[in-house]
C-alpha cells in the first residue's frame, strides 16, 4: 500500500526521541498513512518509556541488548508493508515537506530510477549541513588516514561533498543515514542493511549495493529536517571512533580486493592512529589523544578474537 513506514532506532536518546515523534505528529498528514516503529536498543535512560499516544500508528520494539543500527533497522522494517521506508534518527525533527517531497519525486518520471532520497539537513545554528558523501576508494581512505583530505582537498577529495553548498537537487553517491528514504521494493531486493555493520557505513554499503543494482541516490534541497548530529555518540567519543573504524575495515574487506584492500586496511590500522595522535597532541588535546588509543586498543583486541566476521 502507499504510505510510509518510519523506523527510528533509539538508544539513550533522552528527550530527543519525543521531539522527533512530535515533529512527525505535526507533519505526518503530508503523507498518508504513516506508521512509526521505534526499535529500542536496550536504552537505560528510559527514553522509550511512556511515549505519548500520537494520531499515527506507533509501535515500540524493545531489544534485550544493543543490536546495532543495521540489525535494529531491519527488525523495524519488517513490521510494516508500506511502499516507502524512512529510517530516521531520533536526533532529528521534521520540517514541512519532509514526508511529501521524497515520495513525490520518486513517483515522478525523473525519479523512477531513484531508490534512495535524502533531504536538506539544518544544524543547531540553522546552517545547511554538508551531509552527502562520496563512495570511498582505497586511495581516498589512505588519504583520510593521513589527514591529506584536509590538507590537500583538491587532490584527495574529502568523504563529504563539502565543496558543494547543498542548496540544489542532485544525484549523489550517498545521502546521510539520519534521513534515509528508501523504496521498500529496493530495500527488500537488497536484503536490507548488512547487519555485520554495528553502526556507521551500513547506509554507505546499502547505497553502493543499490547503485550496482541500478538504483540511484538523490538529494532534494526543497525539504528539510533539523539534525543535531552526533546524537548520543557525542558522549562516547572513544567508543564512536572504535565503531567507525571497525565498520570502515569491514567495508574495505567487503568491497575492495588485492593490493587496494591490503593498503587501505594497513592505512586504517597503522597510519590513522598515528595521524590522529599527532593532530591531537599538536593542539594540546590530551583527552582526544587518550580516546584515540583507547578506541584502537579495542579495535586491535577485537581483531585477535576468533570468529570475527570476514567478507
Amino acid at each position: 500500500m502507499k504510505g510510509i513506514d518510519i523506523v527510528i532506532v533509539n538508544w539513550n536518546s533522552g528527550t530527543q526521541l519525543r521531539e522527533c515523534l512530535r515533529s512527525i505528529e505535526n507533519f505526518g498528514n503530508e503523507a498518508a498513512p504513516v506508521a512509526v516503529t521505534v526499535v529500542d536498543n536496550a536504552s537505560s535512560d528510559g527514553s522509550a518509556d511512556g511515549l505519548p499516544s500520537p494520531s499515527y500508528a506507533l509501535r515500540v520494539i524493545r531489544n534485550p541488548a544493543n543490536f546495532g543500527f543495521g540489525r535494529a533497522s531491519n527488525l523495524g522494517a519488517r513490521e510494516g508493508s508500506a511502499d516507502y521506508l524512512l529510517f530516521l534518527n531520533p536526533d532529528t525533527r521534521l520540517h514541512p515537506g519532509a514526508l511529501s517531497t521524497p515520495p513525490g519525486f520518486m513517483e515522478s518520471e525523473a525519479g523512477k530510477d531513484t531508490g534512495i532520497c535524502g533531504i536538506q539537513c539544518l544544524d543547531e545554528a540553522g546552517r545547511i549541513a554538508r551531509c552527502c558523501a562520496r563512495f570511498p576508494t582505497a586511495w581516498r581512505l589512505i588519504g583520510q588516514a593521513l589527514g591529506l583530505d584536509r590538507l590537500f582537498p583538491a587532490w584527495i577529495r574529502p568523504h563529504f561533498l563539502s565543496e558543494w553548498p547543498h542548496d540544489t537537487d542532485r544525484d549523489v553517491d550517498q545521502v546521510i543515514g539520519a534521513f534515509f528514504f528508501v523504496r521498500r521494493a529496493v530495500f527488500e531486493q537488497l536484503g536490507g542493511f548488512d547487519e555485520r555493520f554495528f553502526v556507521y557505513y551500513e547506509d554507505l554499503d546499502f547505497a553502493l549495493r543499490a547503485r550496482r543494482a541500478g538504483w540511484g541516490s538523490r538529494y532534494l534541497a526543497g525539504a528539510r529536517i533539523f539534525h543535531r548530529g552526533g546524537g548520543v555518540s557525542r558522549q562516547i567519543s572513544a567508543r564512536r571512533l572504535y565503531y567507525l573504524t571497525n565498520s570502515k575495515l569491514l567495508y574495505v574487506r567487503k568491497h575492495f580486493a588485492g593490493i587496494e584492500a591490503f593498503l587501505a586496511s594497513g592505512a586504517v590500522l597503522l597510519l590513522e592512529p598515528l595521524a590522529r595522535s599527532a593532530y591531537a597532541l599538536g593542539r594540546g588535546r590530551l583527552g582526544e589523544f587518550a580516546d584515540t588509543w583507547k578506541a584502537f586498543g579495542w579495535l586491535y583486541a577485537s581483531l585477535c578474537r576468533p570468529g570475527r566476521n570476514g567478507r
